[in-house]
């Protein structure tokens, strides 16, 4: 299993601009828990799951309209990529650097 956990800082490339957060993940077996903070607010993860180096979540939004974006992202030592699902929105890109 790969060592998934810790903070990441992430950008994702939605249509409203470059979206830097920072993610927080502590894994337990194949779940894990944590926040997603960024410049629209702060959310804790929502159905968590670890399965070897993949990470899928959730995270409920207010901003700029309430929605669950469901992400998924792929870690590889100290960066991750991956997807941001916002709906009928479509998919964006995520990539992601651990923090040293």
């Amino acid at each position: 299993m790969a060592n998934v956990d810790g903070t990441w800082d992430t950008v994702t490339k939605s249509p409203m601009g470059d979206q830097k957060a920072t993610l927080s993940v502590a894994s337990s077996g194949d779940t894990f828990t944590g926040t997603y903070s960024g410049q629209m607010g702060s959310t804790e993860i929502q159905n968590g799951k670890v399965d070897g180096d993949k990470l899928t979540w959730q995270v409920s939004i207010t901003v700029p309209m309430p929605m669950t974006l469901d992400c998924e992202a792929t870690v590889d030592g100290d960066t991750m990529s991956g997807t941001v699902t916002a709906g009928a929105f479509g998919s964006f890109p995520l990539q992601g650097t651990r923090q040293s």
